[in-house]
């Protein structure tokens, strides 16, 4: 298995709210980036990359554009427009891959403001198959999707997600954004044993992975990106990474700890992963 990212590399989602520690990480071998908060300049829309972004990327660390608002599994075409400034994004910097989540936002032209889960049915895997191939037409590398959280199901569900995802990845050809934490929620939430779930998707075409934080609340798990990643999730990856060599990536989307929290998280991941640690240069800056 080999994809756009090194193989056992590590990486963290970067946000401006923690791109001073990031900056001193050691051998960051990615970094995503939200790719709507990305600026634009001008009538000609060009993508402006904040400057600690750029010096990071000037270093050798790739960046990743990962998409929010495409709406992949929305029932209307994927919008042209919004496909134009993704491929921008990815030319702004000189990115490997872009993603997006298998999910939609819109419909009827009203947003969600959430990603919300597509039904798993033979006609929803046509309109993504569809949407996959307008966006993938357009861009000049490879596209990841993502598996999303969802704490429902449709009723009129066809097929498990394994099914669903190994039928997609082989109708289009994209690789997989696989969120292990994604796996561990839904799977909580509706009485399944997360190890069988995670062992019954499709590893051939993962291009990196997802590992994020969450909470309980409601009697729910929720996939918050907020809270530390359990522990029940850090056994799950170290599961995972004995057979598959993926790149790991921590997601932090708010709620941010102090800097040496921030860098613990990263070492319980690569601990988890048996990687050699990035933490040691930015914890030798704090001091």
């Amino acid at each position: 298995m080999s994809g756009p990212l090194p193989e056992n590399g590590l990486g963290i989602g970067w946000r401006p709210q923690i791109c001073g520690v990031i900056d001193h990480l050691d051998g960051l071998a990615f970094c995503e980036v939200i790719a709507e908060s990305l600026p634009t300049a001008g009538r000609s829309g060009a993508v402006t990359v904040p400057g600690e972004l750029e010096s990071l990327r000037a270093r050798g660390t790739l960046v990743v554009p990962h998409g929010i608002s495409l709406s992949l599994g929305g029932a209307e075409p994927v919008s042209a427009a919004r496909v134009e400034r993704l491929a921008r994004c990815a030319e702004a910097v000189s990115a490997p891959l872009v993603s997006e989540h298998i999910a939609f936002v819109r419909a009827g032209g009203l947003e969600a403001g959430h990603l919300l889960p597509v039904p798993r049915t033979r006609e929803a895997l046509d309109v993504l198959t569809a949407n996959i191939a307008r966006t993938v037409s357009e861009l000049d590398v490879p596209l990841a999707v993502e598996n999303i959280a969802a704490i429902f199901d449709w009723p009129d569900d066809e097929m498990t997600e394994a099914q669903f995802l190994a039928e997609l990845v082989d109708r289009t050809g994209v690789y997989l954004l696989l969120d292990i934490a994604n796996v561990y929620a839904n799977a909580r939430n509706r009485g399944r044993d997360p190890y069988t779930e995670l062992a019954a998707l499709p590893t051939e075409r993962i291009a990196y992975c997802h590992i994020a934080g969450g909470a309980e609340s409601g009697g729910r798990y929720h996939d918050t990106h907020l809270h530390p990643i359990p522990a029940e999730v850090l056994k799950m990856v170290a599961e995972f990474v004995r057979d598959h060599p993926v790149p790991l990536m921590l997601e932090r989307d708010g709620n941010y700890p102090p800097a040496e929290e921030l860098l613990d998280e990263l070492d319980a991941l690569s601990n988890a992963a048996a990687r050699a640690p990035i933490t040691a240069s930015a914890r030798a800056a704090l001091r």
